[in-house]
């Protein structure tokens, strides 16, 4: 009688093969609940351990070990395969806006007799947006000259000295200017004078961070802040303008290396113990 079994026909050697099952990957992290397919303990997973995992049973209390083969647990009614969990990948630290690396957990220091003088609120806010992190940590305080023409006399009522040091931040410092002329008549050992070569502190926010193409130029004689509104077609108060401004301003990085520089260059010096 002719056989009809899986040998009746000739065998196709050539023909397809069938794939072994595939199962979805799990992190066999301690405390996922599993089952094991094969021995039907139940219970959470310890670890992984001489290439089997480690199981409480849920209903023993007891420790198993059980093989970890392909597909050989169920995890949330899925077949799945469980392997060894990943490394956490190291944190890279976080950073200030300024770029410092931020310090977890620090309460702010007591302010040190030294001090920053900034000409206006504008410049104030700005400082204390990107450096205000780094500026707490040290203990330094960031106030306004409200203008430069009486610098002199603020450098003198201030009586800076060994401990009481006092930093300076001025716009348009070029040579020749009044800013210039100002700085050298306060030069004292204590006292450092930087600023940048721009005409108000809005230059020093990058064009691309301001979503513009360039800051205009406006001739002598006229109201800058004004000017710059009225040729880049902003309808808007320049305090109206410069709270949109200062809110594109996320970092450094949306800074001219003018400004950094200059205002990093006061911290150090500030901050400096005297020798």
């Amino acid at each position: 009688m002719p056989s009809d079994g899986i040998l009746s026909g000739p065998l196709d050697l050539d023909g397809p093969r069938r794939r072994p099952p595939s199962y979805p990957t799990v992190e066999g992290r301690p405390g996922l609940e599993v089952l094991h397919r094969a021995t039907g303990v139940e219970g959470t997973v310890i670890g992984f351990e001489h290439g089997g995992v480690a199981i409480r049973d849920r209903h023993t209390g007891r420790r198993r070990l059980v093989r970890a083969d392909p597909g050989g647990f169920r995890v949330q009614g899925r077949n799945v395969t469980l392997v060894p969990p990943r490394a956490p990948r190291p944190q890279r630290p976080a950073r200030t806006a300024s770029g410092s690396r931020a310090v977890a957990g620090l309460r702010p220091r007591v302010a040190r007799a030294s001090r920053i003088l900034v000409e206006g609120i504008h410049d104030a806010e700005l400082v204390e947006k990107v450096w205000g992190d780094d500026l707490r940590v040290e203990g330094v305080v960031v106030e306004q000259l409200e203008g430069m023409d009486h610098l002199d006399r603020v450098v003198a009522e201030f009586r800076p000295g060994p401990g009481r040091r006092l930093g300076v931040l001025l716009d348009h410092l070029v040579d020749g200017s009044k800013e210039a002329r100002m700085a050298a008549a306060v030069r004292h050992p204590h006292v450092l004078v930087t600023g940048t070569p721009f005409v108000d502190v809005w230059q020093a926010v990058r064009p691309r961070a301001a979503g513009i193409d360039a800051w205009p130029e406006v001739p002598p004689g006229e109201p800058w802040k004004e000017g710059v509104l009225a040729r880049l077609g902003v309808r808007a108060t320049p305090g109206e303008f410069w709270r949109t401004l200062l809110g594109r301003v996320t970092s450094y990085a949306d800074l001219e290396p003018a400004l950094v520089g200059a205002v990093e260059q006061l911290i150090d010096f500030v901050t400096a113990p005297d020798g």
